[in-house]
């Protein structure tokens, strides 16, 4: 079940002596993580770089859905960016919850894949009501044609402080991000379900967009948009820094 929706990757409740595993670690492992696993290793098709291990970690080949370790071995999984790209998400995730009884989960969500589509994405998908509601791209006919991603990926996030705070105080608009206990229930291609479809397939109104984008008070807008510009300011000084000194 879902117990939380961090804002990120890096504000997740994972104990310090905890044993983590990240599946699908590919160029950009979480600095958490004890153990890396990574389908392929040949091919950069489903990430953006090499693999990357860093030095307390672990690198192991290994397929997501036939983890090579024992039940509950881990006390905390990892899973950024990968669902999107799997065969079989219930068995990607069953395995998940097969090796760790706890664990933190993120993709694209149905908006950020129309920003930013990528061929590399089988599905397309929202939470909705605590479960992970995922459609192939090829049965409601999504176009990945127009790709204007690297502008939303990588330069906005490079270049532009008010993208950077918009990222902070609504991390919904492009992503799904779930911390989840026990597992993840997974609903795949649900075609009978007409109103899941006309989610998935049509334009949205303002009732949908107050669903998954819920108002805040302006006490508690004005309260996020300071959060996150300090958190900007910090990330900004620390990297300037680091490059001075050679180390980023």
């Amino acid at each position: 079940m879902n117990i939380r929706n961090p804002k990120s990757r890096h504000h997740l409740n994972i104990p310090r002596n905890a044993r983590v595993l990240e599946v699908g670690g590919g160029h950009d492992p979480h600095p958490r993580s004890n153990v890396v696993v990574d389908k392929f290793i040949d091919s950069n098709f489903h990430r953006s770089g090499n693999i990357k291990v860093l030095r307390h970690q672990t690198f192991m080949q290994a397929d997501g859905e036939n983890l090579p370790f024992e039940d509950n071995e881990f006390d905390y999984v990892i899973c950024n960016h990968v669902l999107e790209h799997v065969d079989n998400p219930v068995r990607f995730m069953q395995e998940q919850s097969r090796v760790a009884k706890r664990g933190y989960l993120e993709t694209p969500n149905l908006m950020g894949e129309h920003l930013a589509p990528k061929k590399s994405h089988r599905w397309l998908i929202l939470e909705i009501d605590g479960k992970v509601v995922m459609f192939e791209k090829e049965k409601v006919g999504f176009n990945t044609s127009n790709d204007f991603g690297d502008i939303f990926l990588e330069y906005l996030p490079q270049n532009s402080i008010g993208f950077k705070i918009l990222q902070r105080t609504h991390a919904d608009i492009m992503t799904m991000r779930l911390q989840w206990e026990g597992g993840v229930e997974v609903v795949v291609n649900p075609m009978e379900d007409k109103k899941l479809v006309e989610l998935f397939t049509q334009p949205w109104r303002s009732d949908v967009y107050n669903r998954f984008l819920p108002q805040r008070s302006l006490g508690a807008e004005a309260m996020a948009t300071m959060s996150a510009f300090g958190e900007v300011a910090k990330s900004v000084f620390k990297s300037k820094l680091l490059s001075r000194v050679g180390l980023f």
